[in-house]
């Protein structure tokens, strides 16, 4: 059964995945071109990344390094996005070497529009240099410069489809500890109420984690936040479908606009949840203060039932030592949940790749880019090495080795005793630290992993779940449990036939510059979300919820909130008529 539903995946994703033949990446030829710049005869350049994607900030370490240095001779500097971070380098007038933006609004529209970012057709710089990105990244280029007011192409966006397609991966997987769901017999779960119900039963079989700590329902972390609190927005996105937008929500079927302070609204009806959690102790009291890692480590120790994110559940829960001791997570999404997918897109998304117009080396910005657009650098960015955690077998199909199933199921694995060998100069570096600790820590991605990999021998994606050595590869009989409830192989199979919507892609849609004046009061708009949302999650009885309810909105409204929602609106329906376009609607 296992080896005819893997049949069937991999005829799908060959009838879905179609288009003209992709350009190759030459490793020799690029090698060729920077030592013809004299790359590789000095010391190692240093290449500061102003990244505000980034949660690290520094040199490099480990094997991402040690790959970069091999390749390139190059070591890269990271700058976090930190308080006064933009501003600072902007008026420096020097953003940094490359730079990656965390969204193509505002703040890169300035950097356009004052000339810091470099132009990738001057002297013929991205054919040249980038030709893998110029050869196969051509509309999310051209997406690009038609969001550019100069008219110039000055990167591209993040998860490039490089041929049209369904979805990207699921990762609002909504994981539960399905040991636990098990033992209580597997009940039935409609709605969120039926999930409360069950995260108060497990917590009564399940009182402590392996460090003798309190368990809870979920640990939330407030890194996120962005102009509301993120866990509360994105599960209105996980249950209805519907996705963030500005300041509040919008339709994956209409392009219509909720706003997040509406009536019942979606983003209000999962504050009174998250309250709700916390009131019953089933809350992490620390979810305000923590940061993401800590919240990690209390799903690693058990510590958690739930999390709609894969990221924040699944992936850190799943090692081998939990599930071979009958633990998991599994995904079930409430009956009445329908959680989004968003569609592939060959233009890209608004995290943008760019490069500082003053880089001294943007010949080796774009080789670098251009390496880390490929297929192999981003099964590099996401599974570690190829050669050493991953590589391709006899059939062409990607595969873990011994390392790499200990790295892709636990980040922090000491990589001590591992060795990389360089792929330029076959140079060998002794590792150490934890497989995480050499994790590229730019945070963005080049290419979205659910598309077929041209790359491989056989019909499978980029992302692992899709390979054909993952699909067949043996199972605990804790995830065959989970399969015979879900009469599905993988998670994804689960979510295809549940039911979700998709999100069209945003296609040529760039964000409008908000003046200086409502500028100012979205500012203080989306303070008073944030912090009058945490306060009501925190509210002890429904009286002193409603309070704070009441305060966020008088505060909200004061500021000038109808004003923030009118442009909301007016903005989602231009988003729309994009994602029309661009679906060829």
């Amino acid at each position: 059964m296992k080896k005819l539903i893997s049949l069937l995946l991999v005829l799908a994703l060959a009838l879905s995945v179609c288009g003209a033949a992709l350009a190759d990446y030459d490793d020799a030829a690029a090698y060729e071109r920077l030592d013809e710049l004299g790359v590789y005869d000095g010391d190692p350049i240093v290449l500061n990344v102003y990244s505000q994607l980034a949660n690290y900030s520094g040199l490099q370490g480990h094997w991402s390094a040690d790959l970069l240095l091999d390749k390139y001779n190059v070591r890269i500097n990271i700058i976090p996005d930190s308080d006064g971070t933009y501003a600072t380098r902007m008026q420096s007038g020097n953003l940094g070497d490359i730079v990656v933006w965390g969204a193509d609004g505002d703040q890169y529209e300035a950097a356009v529009n004052q000339g810091l970012l470099l132009d990738w057709e001057e002297d013929d710089l991205a054919q040249e240099y980038a030709p893998y990105i110029w050869a196969n990244y051509q509309r999310a280029l051209e997406s690009n410069r038609a969001k550019n007011a100069d008219g110039k192409i000055h990167g591209f966006g993040h998860n490039v489809a490089l041929q049209e397609g369904s979805h990207e991966n699921f990762f609002y997987t909504w994981d539960v500890r399905w040991d636990l769901y098990k033992q209580l017999g597997y009940p039935e779960v409609k709605d969120l109420d039926g999930l409360y119900e069950l995260f108060v039963k497990m917590k009564e079989i399940c009182p402590k984690d392996d460090n003798g700590n309190d368990t809870y329902a979920v640990s939330l972390w407030p890194d996120w936040d962005g102009n509301m609190v993120m866990y509360v927005k994105s599960l209105a996105t996980a249950y209805y479908g519907w996705d963030e937008f500005a300041l509040g929500l919008i339709s994956t079927e209409t392009g219509e606009f909720q706003g997040c302070l509406q009536e019942d609204g979606m983003y209000i009806e999962m504050l009174r949840f998250f309250n709700k959690l916390y009131r019953a102790g089933l809350l992490d009291p620390n979810s305000a203060s923590q940061t993401f890692s800590a919240m990690s480590e209390k799903v690693k120790a058990g510590g958690t039932f739930w999390s709609i994110f894969n990221f924040g559940g699944s992936s850190i829960f799943n090692t081998t030592e939990n599930m071979a001791a009958g633990r998991y997570m599994g995904t079930l999404v409430p009956d009445e949940g329908t959680p989004i997918a968003y569609g592939v897109s060959v233009f890209g998304g608004n995290r943008i790749w760019s490069i500082g117009a003053d880089a001294e080396y943007p010949e080796v910005c774009l080789a670098l880019i251009d390496w880390l657009a490929t297929p192999e650098g981003s099964m590099t960015m996401w599974y570690g090495p190829k050669g050493v955690t991953w590589d391709y077998n006899e059939q062409g199909g990607a595969y873990f080795t011994e390392v790499g199933k200990k790295t892709s199921q636990d980040s922090t694995f000491d990589m001590s005793g591992v060795t990389v060998v360089g792929p330029r100069t076959g140079k060998e570096y002794p590792q150490s630290g934890t497989y995480n600790d050499g994790a590229l820590q730019i945070n963005n991605t080049t290419l979205t992993a659910s598309q077929r990999n041209p790359d491989a021998g056989v019909d499978e994606t980029l992302d692992k779940e899709g390979w054909v050595s993952v699909v067949n590869g043996s199972i605990t009989p804790i995830q065959q449990d989970w399969c015979d409830w879900a009469n599905a192989l993988t998670f994804s199979e689960y979510l295809e036939n549940h039911g979700y919507k998709v999100m069209l892609p945003r296609g040529n849609y760039k964000e409008s510059t908000r003046d200086p004046e409502l500028e100012k009061k979205w500012g203080q708009v989306t303070t008073a979300v944030k912090t009058y949302s945490w306060r009501a999650i925190y509210a002890k009885n429904d009286g002193e919820f409603n309070f704070h309810l009441q305060q966020m909105l008088q505060a909200a409204n004061s500021y000038g909130y109808d004003l923030c929602v009118a442009w909301c609106e007016e903005e989602a329906a231009r988003c729309w008529a994009e994602q029309l376009a661009a679906a060829g609607k």
